[in-house]
Order: C-alpha cells, then structure tokens, then sequence
C-alpha cells in the first residue's frame, strides 16, 4: 500500500516539474519578444514575465524537481532490484539529462531575471522542446521497462526531434508571413 501512495505523489511532482520546464522556457520567450516592443509596453511586459517567471521557478518547477526525486529515491529504497535492470539504467540516464536540462534552465532564468537576454525566440523555440523528448523516453522506459529495443528508442526520439524542429521551423515562417493587403 505505502509503493502505491509513493508512486503517485512521484507522478504528480513529476507532472508538476515536467509543467515548469515547459513553461518556464515559454515565458522566456515572450520576454525576448517583448524587447521588440515599444515603450512602455516593453518594460511593463519585462517586468511581469520576470514575476510570473520567478514565481513559476521557485513556487512550482524547484520545489517539483526536489519532491520527485525524493519520492524516487523512496521508490527505489522500496524496490531496489529496479537498481539491477537495464531499462532503470537508461532511465537514470534521461534523469540526468532533465536535471541538465533543469541547471541550465536556471542559469538562463538568472539571466533574464538580469535582462542578460542572449536568446533568439526560434532558438528559445527549439529549447523549449528538449524536455519533451525527455518525457518521451522515459515514460516509454517505464512502461515497457524494456531497454533492448533502445536503438529503436532512440530512433523514435530522433524522429521525434526532427518533426519537432520542422514544426517550429514551419511555425516561424507562418508567423512571419505578412498578411496580403
């Protein structure tokens, strides 16, 4: 019964984390186009991003990164022959990756945070995608809890990759298309 009420509360911080890290990086986006606004609108925009940011960072998306882990590490303390399969290896190592992902995400929230905004909005675009191929290759992971088949994982997350950055690419030529007098 205790597996069961751990596994959950691991879920809804995961969720809760995984909502952050895709929103925090949309409104990094709105930021940098917000710097191609006129005054005032630029600082009045600039400065509610940052508290819908910092609010977003530090309420919602740290707190969920720590409360998931700890729920994990309670998972694997209760099933610990998880430690001895593969699928749980390649698993840790996506883990990893998000947390890359999360550091690097804080580092470039302390930025803006600063208006130190060295981003394009294309290239926060494509940013912003990395965590759902993350959420991809884990969620199939522990699913299926099969990591034999990773070579065909991997091709099904670069597949992804690539439909996701002809997405965005197609999206920004649309967005810049000027409507016909």
């Amino acid at each position: 019964m205790e597996y069961n009420y751990i596994k959950s509360l691991h879920l809804i911080f995961v969720i809760t984390w995984f909502a952050g890290l895709f929103y925090v990086p949309r409104l990094f986006i709105y930021h940098i186009e917000a710097r191609q606004k006129p005054q005032p609108d630029r600082d009045i925009l600039s400065d509610q991003l940052k508290i819908m940011a910092k609010r977003l960072w530090y309420i919602i998306t740290w707190p969920s990164a720590v409360l998931s882990t700890i729920f994990a590490v309670w998972l694997l303390i209760l099933v610990p022959g998880w430690l001895e399969q593969g699928w749980m290896h390649v698993k840790l190592a996506f883990v990893f990756l998000l947390f890359a992902y999360h550091i690097k995400n804080h580092f470039i929230f302390k930025q803006f945070q600063n208006d130190d905004i060295r981003w394009t909005s294309n290239g926060m675009r494509l940013w912003n995608e990395g965590p759902t191929l993350i959420l991809f290759a884990i969620v199939f992971l522990v699913i299926l809890k099969n990591s034999i088949s990773w070579i065909w994982g991997l091709a099904g997350l670069i597949g992804l990759g690539v439909i996701i950055m002809l997405g965005v690419k197609l999206y920004k030529r649309i967005r810049n298309r000027k409507p016909s007098a």
